[in-house]
């Protein structure tokens, strides 16, 4: 079953549902360095610029299904990142980014277990793209990567041209809330 864009977030989170039960065979390895590769980078699109250091981009005018995104930044070596810079910009629910602003756009640093987290809205799709997060992420000593996170279960997956395998996260719902992991797993230089 494909998630079908619909404005009533019990149907959006109900598709999702069903799809995890048919994305968790073809998810990523369950913990990263395990059989789990570097992360690919992937084109930043047009829409980067500077953003506010915050982990929850929720608030006033922000509609959408939310989503919390959280996962480690790890060296190849299976080695936390402490502090590692972690750039996140989407687009809304609508597939439309703030080019002017600062809404769905954040920054921040892994804390000592080399752990993020995000509070945010499934971003919309647009044109051909399929939902998708950008993220850039960079530490000292390593490669910086910047790349984009999909989304199981996305009819528009099968037509994105940029998509990546590798590159969507593992969804669950625990207590009625969407939960999304993926793991960073980064070369050095």
């Amino acid at each position: 079953m494909s998630l079908v864009r619909d404005p009533r977030p019990s149907v959006v989170v109900g598709g999702l549902a069903v799809a995890l039960c048919a994305a968790a065979a073809t998810s990523p390895a369950a913990a990263a360095c395990n059989g789990f590769g570097l992360t690919p980078g992937q084109i930043g699109g047009t829409h980067f610029k500077a953003s506010p250091v915050r982990h929850s981009v929720l608030g006033p005018g922000i509609h959408g299904t939310r989503i919390t995104l959280s996962g480690y930044v790890l060296t190849s070596g299976c080695r936390a990142v402490r502090g590692a810079r972690v750039d996140f910009w989407q687009a809304d629910e609508n597939g439309v980014y703030d080019d002017h602003g600062f809404r769905l756009r954040s920054h921040q640093f892994t804390d000592a277990r080399g752990r993020y987290w995000l509070q945010t809205i499934l971003p919309g799709p647009y044109a051909n793209r399929t939902r998708h997060l950008h993220v850039t992420v960079r530490a000292r000593g390593e490669r910086a990567v910047t790349t984009m996170l999909y989304f199981p279960g996305v009819a528009l997956n099968a037509h994105d041209p940029f998509i990546e395998r590798s590159l969507i996260v593992r969804l669950r719902i625990a207590k009625h809330r969407l939960l999304a992991r993926f793991d960073f797993v980064l070369s050095g230089r």
